[in-house]
């Protein structure tokens, strides 16, 4: 079974009561399909899914591996790096 050996950098685990979209894609006027909340900054960003998979890029500009999901109902996390879902908590 693979591990995660990057939860050391979890600093963010609750989303944000309101959360208007991916930032970037607000920013540029883009569109998304599901969105992740990066575990170390809280920053929102859309899935690989998305055209422009700003949560993926994010990851690599910031050295921020983890996500999880911001679709409501949804508890997963994923880190990018390790290629592993798991749950928090």
């Amino acid at each position: 079974m693979a591990a995660c050996i990057h939860l050391d950098q979890i600093s963010v685990t609750e989303l944000p009561a309101q959360i208007a979209g991916c930032e970037d894609c607000l920013a540029i006027g883009a569109r998304w399909v599901h969105l992740r909340m990066c575990l170390t900054c809280g920053k929102i960003g859309c899935c690989d899914s998305s055209p422009n998979q700003h949560a993926r890029k994010h990851a690599a500009a910031d050295d921020h591996p983890l996500v999880r999901s911001a679709e409501p109902g949804e508890d997963w996390s994923y880190c990018f790096v390790d290629d592993v879902a798991f749950v928090i908590g």
